[in-house]
């Protein structure tokens, strides 16, 4: 192993810890990112209950959440894996990967068959849920 000088391992340290906290930061966007469309769902919630507004509609907004939240965790995990590059690491990174782009496509389509069904169907069709009656 080569020793490095000292400046030179300051100097890794403070990339580190700068690479550290960008981390710290996307996995934080992306919980305050999940918590902002939770909130929004939430309170739509009463609106599709009383049929003012479609539950299809409320299900897809927090749907765009959740697809935002999965790639700023992707992105952490990248940045995680570029600090530490470990064999152990790098496999753990492509299964996390692997297993969130597929989320990301399944959950994208299945918002673009949602965004085309809300389209082609005026409310109060029987194509969207009516959580009034299904409740009861």
């Amino acid at each position: 192993m080569i020793a490095l000088s000292p400046d030179v391992e300051s100097v890794e340290r403070v990339i580190e810890a700068g690479i550290s906290w960008v981390r710290l930061a996307l996995d934080t966007a992306g919980v305050l990112v999940i918590v902002a469309g939770g909130a929004q769902a939430v309170a739509a919630l009463p609106a599709a209950i009383r049929g003012q507004r479609r539950f299809t509609q409320v299900r897809l907004d927090f749907a765009r959440y959740l697809l935002l939240t999965l790639e700023f965790q992707l992105a952490a995990d990248v940045i995680e894996t570029a600090l530490t590059p470990t064999w152990p690491r790098l496999g753990q990174l492509a299964v996390i990967a692997t297993i969130r782009t597929a989320l990301n496509f399944f959950l994208g389509r299945e918002m673009k068959e949602e965004r085309a069904s809300v389209a082609e169907s005026p409310p109060g069709d029987g194509k969207t849920v009516d959580l009034a009656r299904s409740s009861r």
